[in-house]
């Protein structure tokens, strides 16, 4: 009842204080005829589920759209343009590598309107599988978490883990390694939590930690070999912010590196990656695994000097053989040189690009509405601002698809409080096309939706896991590392 009582409050909201019988919802298109969400002119892959949307025009009826391409023409007749699954399919099947033309009239006001778009069907695949974490767009709900699996070549979703199988407990977003459902993992948080490691389909609960770290292991990524993860240990304090416009700030009073050896049960904890002086987060492989990319910031006293935090982006080596990562340090972004901060890398599988998000400081860009997505050349060393994919509020937590085309991230462009999931193609000179939100059966999903997609990321294949194995996991114990 409370998520319907909120929904139509927003509604209203959105409906009120326009002078005109149209109004553009928030993120929707421009032009005579407005749809949300907006898929006009983007590049959407050929294996995605159907672009269903609705017109958002107050007094709008009698809508008739036709979608043609190759000289296939489909009619789809009312202000919701829902598509049959079988018949998108089909059309996509005709549509791959063209242009799709739309043609689109409506009765606005007693007047006929009329409006014509495209979008272009790219032959590249996309990765069919996409997990993110649903979680309410507030610090106090905590603990309603769920982490969702979508095939979204349809709209099928799969509940991995869910707050009400674990006693309410806590839980962090699942990663892919090497966008393989079945090299993946998360953490259920708590007294009886630990790190679920799916690895070759056998399901480990592991307690990440070991004599003399931090913490437990906190942000991190799988080697292409399974062996391996590479985490961040990380003593995370939030802050409150009294400026308008912001509203909470994450910082680490502390952050090291560490290596997890998976077949050993062991812990590699190195002085040159732990050090006081420094704190080290966001750690991620390179396509070949051998390197390692993170974040590092000189340590400052937080949280009163949070906005001169800068964050460097650097590479060192790493050995597949034994875990170490090399001392020698590569700087790939200069905080202090460029006047921001750097997090969230993520090497494409192609080792060709490496995409991070640049903010003013600090290293949780959420509520930063200068966030943006630069892309690293790593064989140019050219870095590129991904200026023309910014929106309006913060864009953060990509993931790529295995074929490097494809990448996804989590932007609260519009309302400022909703996560979703954004998709863009990315083109051989790395030029990457106008983002497009995950379709959904429901035209309307987003208007009434108040959960956050949490960290989106691409898999190639399902998982295969589910809230039955969450349980038999939650209730086991975890097994011991050490150093």
């Amino acid at each position: 009842m409370r998520h319907s009582i909120w929904a139509i409050l927003i509604i209203g909201l959105t409906l009120t204080g326009c002078g005109n019988n149209t109004y553009t919802e928030v993120g929707g298109s421009q032009g005579p005829l407005v749809i949300y969400p907006d898929y006009k002119d983007v590049t959407v892959p050929y294996n995605i589920a159907p672009l269903n949307f609705h017109y958002a025009m107050r007094s709008g009826r009698k809508a008739s759209t036709t979608f043609t391409a190759s000289g296939t023409s489909i009619t789809i007749q009312g202000t919701d343009v829902k598509w049959n699954l079988d018949k998108w399919k089909k059309f996509m099947d005709v549509a791959a590598g063209q242009t799709v033309t739309v043609n689109a009239s409506m009765m606005v006001d007693g007047r006929q309107l009329t409006d014509t778009w495209s979008f272009y069907v790219s032959p590249d695949k996309i990765d069919g599988y996409l997990t993110y974490r649903l979680i309410e767009p507030s610090y106090q709900m905590y603990n309603e978490v769920s982490i969702m699996e979508r095939c979204i070549e349809n709209f099928s979703e799969t509940v991995i883990c869910d707050y009400r199988h674990t006693r309410d407990a806590c839980m962090n977003c699942h990663v892919h390694g090497q966008q393989r459902g079945d090299l993946s993992m998360y953490y259920i948080r708590g007294p009886h939590g630990g790190a679920i490691l799916n690895r070759d389909g056998r399901l480990r609960k592991l307690s990440l930690n070991a004599e003399g770290m931090l913490s437990g292991t906190v942000y991190g990524e799988l080697h292409p070999s399974g062996r391996f993860g590479i985490f961040s240990t990380n003593i995370i304090l939030p802050s409150f912010h009294t400026l308008a416009g912001k509203r909470m700030e994450v910082y680490d009073s502390a952050s090291d590196l560490t290596v997890a050896d998976f077949d050993n049960n062991l812990m590699i904890n190195l002085p040159h990656v732990a050090r006081a002086d420094k704190f080290e987060t966001f750690p991620c492989f390179s396509a070949d695994g051998r390197y390692v990319f993170y974040c590092v910031a000189d340590t400052l006293p937080l949280p009163d000097r949070i906005e001169d935090i800068k964050y460097h982006l650097v590479r060192r080596t790493f050995d597949p053989e034994n875990g170490h990562i090399g001392t020698g340090t590569d700087t790939i972004w200069n905080g202090h040189a460029t006047n921001s901060s750097a997090c969230h890398p993520k090497a494409s599988p192609d080792g060709r690009w490496l995409m991070f998000t640049v903010a003013d400081y600090g290293t949780f860009p959420l509520y930063h509405t200068e966030s943006t997505l630069y892309l690293a050349d790593l064989t140019t060393g050219e870095i590129t601002a991904l200026e023309s994919i910014k929106g309006d509020k913060s864009d953060t937590y990509h993931s790529w698809s295995s074929n490097s085309r494809w990448f996804v991230f989590a932007s609260k462009r519009g309302d400022g409080q909703y996560g979703k999931p954004y998709f863009c193609h990315l083109d051989e000179q790395g030029n990457p096309s106008k983002p497009f939100v995950l379709p959904q059966k429901s035209p309307r999903f987003y208007n009434l939706n108040l959960k956050s997609f949490n960290v989106p990321d691409l898999g190639s294949t399902s998982t295969g896991m589910s809230v039955r194995d969450a349980q038999k996991m939650y209730r086991i114990e975890s097994e011991k590392f050490r150093n």
